[in-house]
């Protein structure tokens, strides 16, 4: 673990002020998670991506199930057990069913929506961008909006990822994997 969570007793009003937006549960150093406990090791920056990555959560125009269908082909193609594990729960309750989670790490999708939302990450992964075959599908189902909140979904989740596997947060214990 290169970025050890911040213990309990360093959490001060700037960690408390980035945690601002966040349940009072979460604000809690023992109910926080490991993501979150090392995040406020720098709270400016927790504050503004927690700002972003809420956006995404519960302001975004794409519907819960393609977020957590895109979320969870990012973490399996970054490898992120932290973010995998996470959002299959999530996934869950967004309306994945355990096929369609297992055929996420496959690449296998059961309609043409789903396929072009995992084309998405594949190809925003693979060459930073969404071929035109990929967009015309997507326009097909989607709007604009929800197209762009896709685009910057998969991005931060891609983002997120990377700091993730660098610092070595380590999976939260079964007491917090099911918040």
């Amino acid at each position: 673990m290169r970025v050890p969570p911040l213990p309990a007793d360093q959490w001060d009003d700037s960690v408390h002020e980035a945690l601002s937006t966040m349940s009072a549960e979460r604000r809690n150093p023992e109910a926080a998670g490991n993501l979150l406990a090392t995040l406020v090791r720098h709270p400016k920056l927790t504050r503004a991506f927690l700002r972003f990555n809420f956006h995404l959560l519960y302001g975004s125009t794409l519907p819960d199930r393609l977020r957590e269908l895109a979320v969870l082909r990012v973490a399996h193609r970054r490898n992120c057990e932290y973010e995998w594990r996470h959002h299959v729960r999530m996934g869950g309750e967004a309306g994945l069913s355990d096929d369609v989670i297992d055929g996420i790490q496959r690449g296998e999708a059961v309609d043409e929506l789903d396929r072009a939302v995992l084309a998405a990450v594949d190809e925003l992964e693979d060459k930073s961008e969404i071929s035109d075959a990929t967009w015309a599908t997507l326009s097909e189902h989607l709007d604009e909006r929800q197209r762009m909140d896709l685009v910057f979904t998969i991005g931060c989740y891609g983002a997120l990822a990377m700091a993730i596997n660098t610092f070595g947060v380590e999976p939260d214990s079964e007491k917090h994997a099911e918040r």
